[in-house]
């Protein structure tokens, strides 16, 4: 979406709306941890983020790697910046269509800095001179595709006075532009003044204020010379004193950039928003929302309940098969050549490509030194309980099957779960039944407001055979169960002789049809059956080959049940819990000769 009309949506619902800026990192370790960080920060409610266009475009390639990240990956509104610098007029087309191929619709067009080790900005050849240019060029090429932003300096840029820079911003304004992100200031009354002058100029657009967080006394210092603007003497008297103490001085710089925020807010220029200049950094801007109390708003942070893509094929997808819930990633990379649905939702049995495994593989998230380390060398099957049990209860940082930490309504049936795992039920995804939680809920809630949402509940999990066949002669009395079950060769099991999807999340809005984005069908089932095998033994791989651990993992996944079981009774929330008998039994196993046996205790 235009983050114009994202603006607008937040104007009209009353509401304040805040945005962050990252750059791209220099090394892939970098770039990793950015993206771990960026997801991370996605649950502070950004309503975008913006990456910027390196000086001399140096990483300009990984500028346009994290905006395919943040819109297809992470489901972000992105801006990418795009300046003059180092750029002939092919890159710059070819950073464009590959901007427009992953869904970015908003560009932050400017001159840029001079390359690095140059004092002087010149023209690339074959590129542009002129900011302005560059926004003609967009708009010749795209129409009216792109919101294109540029910059406004609420101190006089450093090369004009500010009668001048009004007049080359108009002229920008008029070439096209849509709205303006102002560069970092310190300064509020100062900033207030610019505002009125640049209304007063016949310029209506958005302004989005550029807010600088203070991390440290050497950051503060280093970015108030590099953007070369003034510091109000105040500010410096609270900030150097502590000078040597980098906590003190983000707990005093976080209460004056508040006091910064509210003062832009509550003065009548119509500033409805903060665009918050992170450095890559997320303490500083955490602490500074809450000292703010802006708290995320849930249409946000989920509009649906799980995290949407937002690549042109992707905006209009509304159903997803819950199986990959906690493998996002990889449920992207293997539909992406999947047939569509007419209604919007990939995996439409009807396609040849259904259910084919693509060049993205399947990996575990971990290297081998991280997973043993992780989940140490299990000798017994009463190890790998306690792996899965630790997981659910919040010990554990991650299994092979989840590329996150458990969702926070986990929290709620942890317990079930852990005391399922103890018994031999592997659980590698689940969820609660909900029975109209308000779409608001900071558990349960998703999508618009003034609306609830419902959830059946859900369990999938390993099991042998003989815990299996136990447990389908208990759940086949219940007529409100029903279940699918798969071995690594392909020999399925079910109670549904339905051919239709089992929804089991569903929303009820105001002045919506009601949306049902998860759901459990068989076609889907028998793809996802693939990956969750194939992650077992990529497991068992970080081990040495006869080890105890690769033995035990193999001999697992080769004789195991990978089973889902969804109770329809959404009203019952502890219903599904019931049939698994996990009072007085637990199961414990070793490795012998032949793989892995069991031993049943009372």
């Amino acid at each position: 979406m235009k983050i114009t009309k994202k603006l607008q949506q937040a104007e009209h619902e009353g509401r304040v709306w805040w945005s962050f800026e990252y750059f791209p990192p220099r090394t892939a370790p970098g770039m990793q941890n950015l993206l771990d960080r960026i997801e991370r920060m996605r649950e502070l409610g950004p309503e975008f983020i913006d990456i910027t266009w390196n000086a001399g475009g140096r990483t300009s390639e990984l500028t346009s790697e994290l905006v395919r990240c943040c819109q297809r990956d992470l489901g972000i509104e992105t801006c990418m910046h795009l300046t003059c610098t180092n750029m002939p007029a092919a890159k710059v087309d070819i950073a464009l269509k590959e901007a427009k191929q992953w869904g970015c619709r908003n560009v932050l067009a400017l001159r840029g800095d001079p390359p690095f080790g140059q004092e002087q900005w010149t023209k690339t050849e074959d590129g542009f001179e002129h900011g302005i240019d560059l926004v003609k060029h967009i708009r010749a090429g795209y129409g009216d595709y792109f919101d294109v932003a540029v910059a406004g300096f609420p101190e006089a840029h450093n090369r004009h006075d500010r009668e001048d820079e009004m007049k080359f911003l108009k002229n920008k304004i008029d070439a096209g532009v849509d709205f303006i992100f102002t560069q970092m200031f310190w300064d509020v009354d100062l900033f207030i003044d610019w505002v009125k002058a640049v209304r007063a100029a016949g310029i209506t657009c958005p302004i989005v204020p550029g807010i600088m967080p203070i991390q440290t006394w050497n950051g503060f210092q280093r970015a108030t010379s590099l953007a070369k603007i003034s510091t109000p003497p105040a500010l410096l008297a609270a900030l150097e004193p502590y000078k040597n103490d980098d906590e003190k001085v983000r707990e005093i710089g976080t209460q004056i950039v508040a006091d910064m925020c509210r003062k832009i807010l509550a003065a009548d220029i119509g500033i409805r928003g903060l665009h918050f200049y992170t450095m890559n950094l997320e303490r500083g801007t955490r602490m500074l929302l809450e000292a703010l109390n802006f708290v995320p708003h849930i249409e946000v942070v989920r509009p649906l309940p799980w995290r949407q893509a937002l690549t042109p094929t992707r905006r209009g997808e509304n159903i997803r098969p819950i199986f990959w819930a906690n493998r996002v990633k990889s449920y992207i990379h293997r539909t992406e050549n999947w047939d569509e649905y007419p209604n919007g939702r990939f995996g439409d049995s009807r396609s040849p490509a259904y259910g084919e495994l693509d060049g993205y593989g399947i990996w575990i998230k971990q290297t081998p030194e991280e997973g043993r380390q992780i989940w140490g060398a299990p000798q017994t099957f009463n190890d790998i309980t306690e792996l899965f049990s630790k997981f659910c209860l919040g010990q554990l940082k991650a299994l092979p099957w989840s590329d996150t930490a458990p969702a926070s309504e986990t929290t709620i049936i942890s317990t079930e779960l852990a005391k399922l795992n103890d018994h031999g039920y592997l659980t590698i995804n689940s969820q609660p039944a909900v029975n109209g939680a308000k779409s608001t809920d900071p558990v349960h809630g998703w999508g618009p407001r003034n609306g609830y949402v419902y959830q059946k509940a859900y369990l999938e999990f390993f099991c042998d055979k003989t815990k299996f066949e136990e447990l389908v002669s208990r759940i086949e009395r219940d007529p409100m169960i029903t279940y699918y079950a798969i071995d690594k060769h392909g020999n399925l099991r079910t109670n549904n002789h339905s051919d239709g999807p089992n929804a089991v999340t569903w929303g009820v809005f105001a002045g919506k049809e009601i949306i049902q984005p998860t759901i459990v069908e068989a076609v889907s089932f028998l793809a996802w059956k693939d990956e969750a095998f194939e992650l077992g033994m990529q497991w068992a791989s970080i081990y040495e080959p006869g080890s105890v651990s690769r033995k035990l993992i193999e001999s697992m996944m080769e004789t195991f049940y990978l089973v889902n079981i969804v109770h329809n009774d959404f009203q019952n929330p502890q219903a599904i819990f019931g049939s698994f008998g996990t009072e007085t039994k637990k199961v414990v196993g070793a490795v012998n000769g032949n793989g892995l046996s069991h031993a049943i205790l009372n």
